[in-house]
């Protein structure tokens, strides 16, 4: 089963964390793409010509992510092609791994209300075909 937004209940734990918890974080995303980007009832932005691969959809939706994520402090840490799956689920390959730092929880929460953020997450969604997204902090 794909995974491409949080459940409730971890959702609320982010939201309760950024209440009582300070410091930075980082965020892993691990990342596959669906070989066509799916707009649903949306226009394809690549307009009449071949639709959107999933890799390019996620792009766009990269390009409003980078600039919400320095509008709150934060900044790419890495980001990379991935290869292979050496430790895991075989099923479970992954395109792309990208680490995102935000100076704290609170910070994260501010770019994901942001309407300039929330315009692009239609890019993000019709791009993915499953994603990972794992906080870390204490570095």
């Amino acid at each position: 089963m794909p995974h491409i937004d949080p459940s409730s209940e971890a959702f609320a734990k982010v939201v309760a964390d950024a209440k009582t918890m300070s410091g930075p974080i980082r965020m892993i995303n691990l990342l596959k793409f669906k070989d066509v980007a799916d707009y649903g009832d949306v226009p394809d932005p690549a307009g009449e010509g071949a639709p959107s691969t999933g890799a390019e959809a996620y792009a766009r939706y990269g390009r409003v992510a980078v600039g919400e994520i320095a509008t709150v402090g934060g900044s790419i840490f890495y980001a990379a092609q991935a290869d292979m799956t050496v430790i895991g689920p075989s099923e479970e390959d992954w395109d792309q791994v990208a680490i995102a730092e935000y100076p704290s929880r609170a910070a994260f929460l501010e770019m994901l209300a942001k309407p300039s953020y929330q315009a692009g997450i239609v890019h993000r969604v019709a791009g993915l075909a499953d994603t990972r997204l794992i906080m870390t902090s204490g570095f």
